[in-house]
C-alpha cells in the first residue's frame, strides 16, 4: 500500500488509519447496514426523477409520493466510493422535499403522512455501529460523525419543516406517530 493520501481519503476527509480499519471491519455495521424498517437496501443506482417545481399541478402529489419513497433507499456511507452518482440525488431529493414542505400549502394530505414517517422511519431509525474506539473519552477525544450525517441531518430538516408546516394536523399524524416513534426519535 502506498504511503500517500488517495484523492478518496482527500475528499471524503477520512484519515488513512480509519479508512484502512473501516476496510478490515466491512461487516453488517456500515451505515446503511444497520436495522432497517422498511428502508431498502440500495438495489442499484437511482434515477432522477423531474423537480416538484416543474411538474404540473395535478402531477405534483403523486411525484411527491414517488420522492418520499426513493428516498427510503439506504446506502452504505462508509463506502466512500460506491453509488456516488444515487447517493447525491437522495441528497438532492431530500433537499427538494425539505423546499417544498416548506414553502408550499397543501401537500400534506391525508395519504401523504405514512409515507413521510416511513420515510424519516427508514432513515433515523437504526441500530448504531460500535464505536471504532472502545477507549472513547468524551472529555478528551474529538467526536467522530457518523458517515450518513449528511444525509440524516436532512431527513431531521424535512421532519421539522413536516411538523412546522401550516397544513399539518395532529390528528391525522397521531395514527402515524405513535408513542414507539417518537421514543426512537428521543434516542
Amino acid at each position: 500500500m502506498s504511503s500517500g493520501i488517495s484523492a478518496t481519503e482527500k475528499v471524503d476527509g477520512f484519515t488513512r488509519k480509519s479508512m484502512r480499519k473501516a476496510q478490515k471491519q466491512r461487516k453488517p455495521q456500515g451505515s446503511a447496514h444497520f436495522r432497517t424498517q422498511g428502508g431498502i437496501l440500495s438495489p442499484g443506482e437511482l434515477s432522477a426523477l423531474p423537480q416538484l417545481r416543474d411538474a404540473q399541478s395535478t402531477e405534483q402529489q403523486e411525484l411527491f409520493m414517488q420522492k418520499l419513497q426513493q428516498c427510503c433507499i439506504l446506502f452504505d456511507f462508509l463506502d466512500t466510493v460506491t453509488d456516488l452518482k444515487s447517493k447525491e440525488i437522495k441528497r438532492a431529493t431530500l433537499n427538494e422535499l425539505v423546499d417544498y414542505v416548506s414553502t408550499n400549502r397543501g401537500v400534506l394530505v391525508d395519504s401523504a403522512y405514512p409515507e413521510i414517517i416511513n420515510m424519516i422511519s427508514s432513515n433515523l431509525f437504526r441500530t448504531l455501529p460500535p464505536s471504532e474506539n472502545p477507549d472513547f473519552d468524551p472529555e478528551e477525544d474529538e467526536p467522530t460523525l457518523e458517515a450518513s450525517w449528511p444525509h440524516m441531518q436532512l431527513v431531521y430538516e424535512f421532519f421539522l419543516r413536516f411538523l412546522e408546516n401550516p397544513d399539518f394536523q395532529p390528528s391525522t399524524a397521531k395514527r402515524y406517530i405513535d408513542q414507539k416513534f417518537v421514543l426512537q426519535v428521543c434516542v
